[in-house]
Order: C-alpha cells, then structure tokens, then sequence
C-alpha cells in the first residue's frame, strides 16, 4: 500500500511545503505518495466551492461564517475525504509550516483504525497576530485538525455542503465525527512551537506561529533544522 499523504498549499508558503514534503519522504519508510492541497485545483473538479474576501491588509475572511482565516488550507483539508471517495484506506493530513523528525508509518501504528487520530490539544495562543500580521483566531479544539490520520469510509460527515457551508469551528473541532471515534495521539507528533513542553522530543515539529524564514522566527526551536532541511532542496 502507498499511503497518500495530503499537505496544505498556499503560494505564500512554498518552501515551507517543501520542507515538510522533503522531511516527510526521507523519514519514510513505507511508500508514500504526496499530494498538494491546492485551492483552484479543488475548486475546478467542483469539490470545493468556499466563498472568501480578502481584506486591503491581505487577511483573508470566510463568507460562511465572517470569521478570519489564515491560509489558503484552513478548510481544503477537510476535502481529504473526498478525494479519497470515502475509501478503507488511512490518509493523512498536515499542515505545511510542519518539519518531520520521524517515520510516518510509526504514525499510522499509533492511529490504529481509528476514523481520525490526532493530538488533543488545548491550544490558547495568548498572541494576537502570526505569520507576520495575520489574526490568531482561537476556537475549541484548535490544532486538532492540524495534522489528522483519516479513515475516509468513516468520514461520512464532511459531506460536500459541510466542507463548503459549516462554520469553520465546526470543521476544525472535529464536531463532524464522534468524540468516541477521535482517537489521541501522543503530542511528540503535533508539537506547537512557543506552547508544548520543551522536554518532549518532537516527532513532528508545527511552526504554527510562524516558519522560520518568516521575521521573528528566525531563532525559534528546530529552526536551524528546517534551514537545513531547506538546503537541501
């Protein structure tokens, strides 16, 4: 089995995905194949159809629900189900600002059969803005959905009108599956930069308050490894 492996893309982002794609693939050791989550892409198979402003400071604003996003994947990952066809076999998910530090295939072991597994974090940011000027928005769960192994045959909630009409609270904190049916996985493998506990040994480093080529992430922990992640392209 290939294990599809979806990452968000947004053009403002594009060392950021490769580094995550690249440290993904050599850390492998099960066949995987990577797939970009690009917005247009999506939207011209009629799968996604989201409607958004973007505001004269470049913040993006949801139509749905009038709240502020701040990447062209905040909701294209939940489109994973439906690429997949609602298909038996596990696919992950994850973020681009992401630098993997180990096997992915040790991931899918811990997720099990589980519809979704994902770290159950309580993630309150006390920052205001990240990723140089875009708004912090807090909701329950957030983070959850930020890297997720997916049954998709289990996923039947994100139907098509969820992904594209549902609040993105709803979507991000997973309120589309049972509780029962969200299995935790240890935070080594959602590890936020600037929150988690500094003794855990990441498996899987999130740079969600920002990558660190972007102006005031430059010395944040594991930056030099994704630099030279970086040179390595």
């Amino acid at each position: 089995m290939t294990l599809r492996v979806y990452i968000g893309w947004d053009a403002r982002g594009v060392d950021a995905f490769e580094v995550c794609r690249r440290s993904l693939i050599e850390h492998a050791s099960i066949p995987v194949e990577v797939r970009a989550l690009k917005d247009w892409e999506l939207r011209a198979k009629s799968l996604y159809w989201r409607p958004y402003q973007v505001d004269e400071r470049g913040q993006m604003w949801d139509a749905r629900d009038g709240k502020p996003f701040s990447t062209a994947f905040s909701y294209t990952r939940f489109c994973v189900p439906l690429l997949e066809d609602y298909g038996a076999q596990p696919a992950v998910y994850c973020d681009a600002d992401m630098l993997w530090r180990a096997d992915v295939a040790e991931l899918l072991a811990l997720a099990g059969d589980a519809a979704v597994a994902c770290v159950k974090h309580e993630h309150r940011p006390p920052e205001r803005d990240k990723m140089t000027g875009r708004m912090q928005c807090l909701y329950p769960r957030k983070n959850w959905s930020s890297l997720m192994v997916l049954r998709p045959g289990l996923c039947a909630g994100l139907t098509p009108y969820a992904v594209n009409n549902r609040s993105g609270a709803w979507l991000h904190g997973l309120y589309w599956i049972a509780d029962e049916a969200i299995r935790g996985l240890p935070e080594a493998w959602n590890w936020l930069e600037g929150w988690s506990d500094p003794g855990i040994e990441p498996r899987v480093v999130h740079f969600t308050r920002g990558t660190p080529d972007m102006a005031g992430c430059e010395s944040v922990p594991y930056a030099e490894d994704w630099r030279v992640a970086l040179c390595t392209l």
